[in-house]
């Protein structure tokens, strides 16, 4: 296990750590779409005490990893799409009808979920294809190519070529939930609000972190191992 420092990416704290991934979230930090840069240079930005993050990584150190963090690429692969996939085919429409029911109710006195319900359905109208290409495309190919005996062919040549694609669209899905986070004042629930209202932004926030878990698990996980096997087949053939 590596070292956890100030000059690590997330993502390589949140690899190297699985249990880390409530922490990083509690603090606000994203370790999926964001999770290229060094945790020093994102505290900085979000004006975190880099020392309480630090504390609160290591004692993580002492937890059991998650079940998901030593599956192989098939099994990876089935568990993102019957755990992350079907809680999206659940929650959007959910969560959609559930938007339309507050702005009708709240939306002159609280203008600004006008704007919240409009980059929702954004972020489910991108969401949607992006599930169907990888359940119909990428995911069976990855299975392909982990139960193969001999380097397999795909008409897209390179899976790398699909894996940009989708880790392109994890980037826009970031910068949507980012915006509602904001949007939505992290969440938070106006002293006027109804219950609807309330189970809208828990709602959401729950979309947030899982999200942000899915993503992880492909963007840090699933791809740098599929681009990995694909690589080692290339040197196998000369």
């Amino acid at each position: 296990m590596i070292e956890v420092t100030m000059s690590l990416s997330i993502a390589e704290i949140a690899e190297a750590l699985p249990a880390s991934l409530r922490v990083l979230e509690s603090f606000g930090i994203d370790y999926c779409c964001g999770g290229r840069r060094p945790l020093d240079a994102v505290c900085g930005e979000l004006g975190v005490d880099p020392q309480a993050v630090m504390a609160a990584l290591r004692e993580t150190e002492k937890g059991p990893a998650p079940d998901w963090a030593s599956l192989g690429l098939a099994e990876l692969v089935d568990q993102i799409e019957a755990t992350h996939h079907a809680y999206l085919h659940t929650e959007l429409p959910r969560l959609g009808t559930l938007a339309e029911k507050v702005v009708a109710k709240h939306g002159v006195s609280h203008p600004e979920l006008n704007e919240m319900r409009d980059v929702f359905t954004t972020l489910s109208d991108d969401l949607s294809p992006h599930l169907a290409k990888e359940e119909r495309v990428l995911f069976p190919m990855i299975r392909e190519l982990a139960e193969s005996s001999i380097a397999p062919s795909f008409h897209c040549g390179t899976l790398q070529n699909p894996i940009s694609v989708m880790m392109l669209e994890h980037d826009q899905v970031g910068d949507l939930l980012a915006t509602l986070r904001v949007l939505t004042n992290g969440y938070q629930t106006p002293i006027d609000g109804c219950a609807s209202y309330r189970a809208l932004y828990e709602g959401l926030a729950e979309l947030e972190g899982d999200t942000h878990l899915h993503v992880h698990k492909e963007n840090n996980l699933l791809f740098p191992a599929v681009i990995a096997l694909e690589e080692s087949w290339s040197t196998d053939e000369r």
